[in-house]
């Protein structure tokens, strides 16, 4: 997996050294830190991509992330290409916990998925919902769900 910083510079360590060598620093700094992660995916044609975004975000003094992007040519309905996009994002919560756990970090996943039963994607919230709690791992939907529904939409648009 190729993981990169906001400015487009490449992490190339793997993600969980990265993640612990920004958590050691920040730590260091006395700085408490929040991670949220989410993914959000576009369909472009017959591609579809997935961006992950791993957001730091420090108490009281802004943030910064980790990105990966992914495509492939699969053609997902609306709801299974919503739990894929959970999915990836349950990946690396899984990988990471436990560093969070040893630096006593919070940690929320965040799933581009709206609490309104008007949109499409609500039809996989109940799925969703249950895959991060039964994980369990703290979960945000939209509107809540910033790092999958605006920093991870950003990469991918």
């Amino acid at each position: 997996m190729h993981w990169r910083k906001f400015n487009g510079e490449a992490i190339h360590l793997p993600i969980k050294d990265a993640v612990e060598d920004a958590i050691k620093k920040e730590t260091a700094k006395g700085t408490r830190l929040k991670v949220c992660i989410g993914t959000d995916s576009q369909v472009k044609g017959i591609e579809t991509e997935f961006a992950t975004v791993i957001v730091f975000l420090r108490e009281h003094n802004g943030g910064f992330m980790y990105i990966h992007n992914e495509k492939t040519k699969h053609q997902y309905n609306i709801k299974e290409r919503m739990l894929v996009e959970v999915a990836k994002s349950i990946e690396i919560a899984y990988e990471l916990c436990d560093l969070f756990i040893k630096y006593d970090v919070d940690m929320e996943v965040h799933a581009d998925i709206n609490t309104n039963p008007q949109f499409k994607s609500n039809d996989a919230l109940k799925e969703a919902m249950g895959y991060i709690l039964g994980m369990g791992f703290a979960f945000k939907a939209k509107p809540e769900a910033f790092a999958s529904s605006c920093c991870a939409d950003k990469i991918v648009n």
